[in-house]
C-alpha cells in the first residue's frame, strides 16, 4: 500500500515517505527527511534531515564475521512529538520503538531499535540511547548523555549533562542522576568534590 497523509499536513522538499507510513493530521515534516516503516500521530513536527524507520543495527556474530538481523518492527510517533534535526529513530527488531505523546528530541540525537519513551519526555541534543531502553513520563535527558542498552529509566527522572550508564541498569523515578557510571546525583557530586580536593593535595611542590 501506499503512504497515508492526514489534512493539513506540510511535507518539505527532497523528503522521502515510505510505503506503508501513516502520518496523522496538522503535522509538519521538514526538507530532506526519511520516514519509513513508521506510524505518526497528529501534530508532530519533525525538523529538516531526520531519519525514522531505518534498520537498527544488529547483529549476530560468529566465527565467520557479523551476520545482519533482520529488523522488522516499527516507529511509533504518538501525537505532538517534535523530532530536532538530523535526528534518528531505529525500528524494531521484532517490536516497535516508541516515542511518546508530546516528548520533545533535539537535534542531532540517537534512538536505538526497541527503546520506548514516555509521554512528555525532553531529550536533549548529542545524546545516545542505544536499543531496548524504557524511560517512562516526564524524563529529562542533558545534552551528551549515552545510554546503553537496555536501560529503564522511571517517570520524572533528571539525568545530568555528559552522563552515562552501563547496560542493563535500572534508576528509580522522580531522582536525579549524573556522572559515568551514572548514579544519584548528589553521590555524583560529593565524589567529585572529594577527588578535586585530593588532586589539589597532591599537586607538586616544585622539588625534586
Amino acid at each position: 500500500p501506499g503512504a497515508e497523509i492526514g489534512d493539513n499536513t506540510r511535507i518539505g522538499p527532497n523528503t522521502v515517505i515510505g510505503r506503508g507510513v501513516a502520518v496523522g493530521r496538522n503535522c509538519e515534516i521538514g526538507s530532506n527527511c526519511t520516514i519509513a516503516n513508521a506510524y505518526l500521530g497528529d501534530g508532530v513536527l519533525i525538523l529538516p534531515g531526520a531519519q525514522i524507520g531505518q534498520p537498527g543495527f544488529g547483529f549476530a556474530s560468529s566465527a565467520q564475521g557479523h551476520i545482519k538481523i533482520p529488523q522488522i518492527g516499527r516507529v511509533i510517533i504518538q501525537d505532538r512529538v517534535e523530532i530536532g534535526a538530523c535526528t534518528t529513530i531505529d525500528r524494531g527488531a521484532l517490536g516497535d520503538t516508541v516515542i511518546g505523546e508530546g516528548t520533545k528530541l533535539d537535534n542531532l540525537i540517537q534512538i536505538g531499535h526497541n527503546t520506548h519513551i514516555g509521554r512528555h519526555g525532553i531529550v536533549v541534543s548529542q545524546t545516545g540511547i542505544a536499543g531496548s531502553c524504557e524511560l517512562g513520563d516526564f524524563v529529562v535527558i542533558g545534552p551528551q548523555v549515552g545510554l546503553a542498552d537496555h536501560i529503564k529509566i522511571g517517570s520524572g527522572a533528571r539525568i545530568a549533562a555528559r552522563s552515562a550508564s552501563q547496560q542493563g541498569m535500572t534508576f528509580e523515578g522522580g531522582q536525579d542522576y549524573g556522572g559515568a557510571p551514572l548514579r544519584p546525583i548528589r553521590e555524583w557530586i560529593r565524589e567529585m568534590h572529594t577527588l578535586t580536593k585530593l588532586a589539589k593535595k597532591s599537586k607538586p611542590d616544585g622539588h625534586g
